[in-house]
């Protein structure tokens, strides 16, 4: 099941890293990414951003490297374990 969700993830992200200008035409711009990336592209470069995030965590869920990633984060973090 964790390799079809990863999948399914990778999907969408591809997805997302595509067709943003179709994103920006159906769904507007984004005021607050425009503020702070507006000269390099600013709603455009967070729909293909958020693809490329997706696609990571993604293939990282599916790999089963998510979980220890999260746990070697917080584990620093908050001092948890050892």
């Amino acid at each position: 099941m964790r390799f079809f969700l990863g999948l399914l993830g990778i999907g969408i992200g591809i997805v997302l890293s595509l067709k943003y200008e179709w994103l920006l035409n159906n769904f507007g711009r984004i005021p607050s990414v425009e503020k702070y990336l507006g000269s390099f592209g600013g709603s455009r470069l967070f729909y293909q951003l958020l693809g490329v995030l997706i696609i990571f965590f993604s293939a990282l869920y599916m790999t089963g490297m998510l979980g220890r990633l999260v746990e070697a984060i917080f584990s620093r973090l908050f001092g948890i374990g050892a």
